[in-house]
């Protein structure tokens, strides 16, 4: 694992793990009457992975640069999968629905935050020296309300806060060091007041990701919008922000270099492919992955425990006893 200092990898692997991490999107049905994965035009992944990729019941797919791996994010446990233990599930690499007992979310409960504290993916890579960091910004209010109590960290944040981490904030944002979860910063601007961030297009942002990441051992890009997409608006609205999806991570593919890198993308749960209702679904969600001998590694992956065995993997960490009960 490579030193703090910015010294190049100690061995043969690719030198650093992205995961691009979409709430809420499974893999749902052909039906352009509820998911809008049929009507959406997504010109990247459909090069990268072949017509009807986001459908239900598909086998897994290899193509020359790209496999994905319809992925279990039920883990065993009756009821509609959550937030908080799915995120932990990923980033633990640990059965945390089976551990607690349940599903929960959005936001971590004690027991959720317990496992979480425990060690996750952030902790293992700073304590082999290595650099990490989640690319998504907060504004000042987010800190504001987690100081004052009235606001918990999600479980994403708090793995990265709990390893000694800092959370971006808007003055990396400005200086390119984050990008903001609704990906251009002009929601920064038009809502959250800061005039001085700047805009970027969707490519743009996407290759500000990559750029962004290779400065870490492993780096984690949280969007959130995407299940509230889910969760609200219509049919149309969804379809347009997978659309936007794709953009981004168009830019991000342009500027990865898959020698020296692997990308993860991946979820917590279904939601915004079934837009008959707002609830989440029990559907297996979508993990592709862009890098060197992707089909290997994703040959490894059938539940959302399994992702943090395959940066552990990549990145020569040591697999913990038990990772996955």
């Amino acid at each position: 694992m490579p030193q703090s200092n910015g010294n190049p990898p100690l061995n043969s692997a690719p030198a650093h793990v992205h995961i691009f991490f979409l709430d809420g999107v499974g893999m749902g049905i052909n039906d352009p009457e509820t998911n809008p994965f049929v009507t959406a035009h997504l010109p990247t992944l459909t090069a990268l992975l072949g017509q009807g990729w986001y459908l239900q019941g598909n086998e897994a797919i290899s193509t020359d640069r790209a496999s994905l791996v319809p992925t279990d994010a039920n883990l065993g446990i009756e009821g509609r999968p959550q937030s908080a233990t799915g995120q932990a599930a990923i980033l633990t690499g640990r059965n945390v629905p089976r551990l607690i007992g349940e599903h929960y979310g959005p936001k971590p409960n004690r027991d959720v935050a317990a496992q979480i504290e425990r060690g996750s993916l952030f902790h293992e890579v700073v304590g082999a020296g290595g650099r990490a960091a989640l690319l998504t910004p907060y504004p000042q209010g987010y800190f504001d309300g987690i100081n004052s109590g009235k606001r918990l960290y999600s479980s994403v944040p708090l793995a990265a806060t709990s390893a000694g981490l800092k959370l971006m904030t808007a003055d990396d944002l400005k200086n390119g060091k984050a990008v903001s979860p609704g990906f251009t910063g002009e929601a920064w601007r038009d809502h959250l007041g800061y005039a001085d961030i700047p805009v970027m297009t969707l490519r743009q942002s996407g290759a500000r990701i990559a750029e962004i990441a290779r400065t870490y051992q492993f780096s984690f890009f949280e969007h959130w919008p995407s299940d509230r997409s889910g969760h609200r608006g219509t049919l149309e609205k969804a379809a347009a922000h997978l659309e936007m999806i794709d953009a981004v991570v168009g830019g991000l593919l342009d500027s990865w270099d898959d020698e020296h890198g692997l990308v993860i993308i991946t979820s917590d749960h279904g939601n915004i492919e079934e837009k008959d209702h707002r609830r989440h679904t029990r559907n297996p969600v979508p993990t592709i992955l862009i890098g060197r001998q992707h089909k290997r590694l994703a040959s490894a992956i059938h539940d959302l425990t399994d992702i943090a065995a395959v940066v552990r993997q990549v990145l020569d960490l040591p697999q913990p006893e038990g990772h996955n009960d």
